[in-house]
């Protein structure tokens, strides 16, 4: 097919971030990987002039005459009136990756201007028929499938790659006051953000990689760490954790993965034999140190949550899949 890939350039469109590596690297290159002929327009220098990106899009859509316009938006930056005019004249789909907790806030007035819609949240799709959406297309995150060299020995015995938050940060703490010492690399954290490189490095040469929630926590201890905490916790439209692509790149880049569970989890990933679930702090704790300490037990749970993840959960074979029901 003749695709235009409509997407923001830049982390969150903001170029002092760097690249967009999910959009780029993942779905971009894979739709080129599976043979479609793939134009990029990239909208982030629109940002502050909406009424031209409008005009642009409907412009460039129009010169290229795709088979499908691929979107990938995550505010309302687009007009319904934008995106009612390519729906009458091209196919349009869009990947909404944050249903389970911005449904009702976003997805529901942008869904119906679209051909199709692709979801994430399994959970989301009786709210698109109830919409009059019938052409929704369950997909997933993934891994960016990409070479990549397994580092040859472990650096660290635990560690965690993703934002800071208040919740995290206290996370790691209590688990610090327990014995537990986690390495922390990404955006506000002391050893800062790291390239993709850095990052696939950090999976497989940690014992044990955390995946931890950035939704909303009712732990009382966390509530009243920080009088903030109550207001997070109560006001965040994220008051449930959600799948997400770290629960596949930590895996299909060899680390063995622990994980706050998430619902629908086990659609992907049998528990306990190809990753790790905790519940809670105290159990995170227990399980970082019985696999530290049993390291058959981890090494077959890695090495068989890596063969999934590598056979099923990249992004060309999620596009692969969903693009077959358009």
């Amino acid at each position: 097919m003749k695709i235009l890939f409509v997407d923001i350039e830049y982390d969150y469109g903001i170029q002092a971030r760097g690249p967009n590596t999910i959009g780029q690297l993942g779905f971009l290159a894979s739709l080129k990987k599976l043979g479609h002929e793939v134009t990029a327009f990239y909208y982030d220098k629109y940002l502050e002039d909406l009424p031209r990106l409008q005009a642009e899009l409907l412009k460039k859509a129009d010169d290229v005459k795709p088979d499908l316009i691929f979107f990938i938006i995550f505010r309302d930056h687009f007009s319904t009136g934008t995106l009612d005019t390519l729906k009458s004249k091209y196919k349009t789909v869009n990947w909404f990756g944050d249903d389970s907790w911005r449904f009702e806030s976003f997805t529901r007035t942008y869904a119906p201007h679209f051909s199709h819609c692709i979801t994430t949240d399994k959970y989301s799709i009786p709210k698109y028929h109830k919409l009059g959406c019938k052409n929704v297309i369950r997909a997933q995150w993934a891994a960016i499938d990409c070479p990549f060299t397994h580092a040859g020995s472990y650096k660290y015995d635990v560690s965690f790659v993703g934002g800071f938050n208040q919740y995290r940060n206290w996370f790691v703490k209590q688990l610090a006051k327990m014995g537990v010492k986690v390495e922390c690399f990404g955006h506000g954290w002391k050893n800062g953000s790291v390239s993709n490189e850095k990052m696939i490095e950090i999976f497989s040469s940690s014992k044990i990689n955390l995946n931890l929630s950035n939704s909303a926590s009712f732990d009382l201890r966390y509530l009243m760490s920080h009088p903030k905490n109550f207001v997070h916790s109560f006001y965040t439209k994220k008051q449930a954790s959600q799948i997400k692509a770290r629960n596949f790149e930590i895996n299909y880049f060899g680390g063995f993965q622990l994980t706050d569970y998430v619902a629908g989890i086990e659609d992907y990933y049998q528990i306990g034999r190809e990753l790790a679930c905790y519940s809670g702090v105290e159990e995170a704790a227990l399980l970082v140190d019985y696999y530290l300490q049993s390291d058959k037990d981890r090494e077959q749970i890695k090495q068989a949550g890596q063969l999934m993840a590598k056979d099923r959960y990249t992004y060309t074979a999620q596009l692969k899949e969903a693009l077959a029901s358009l």
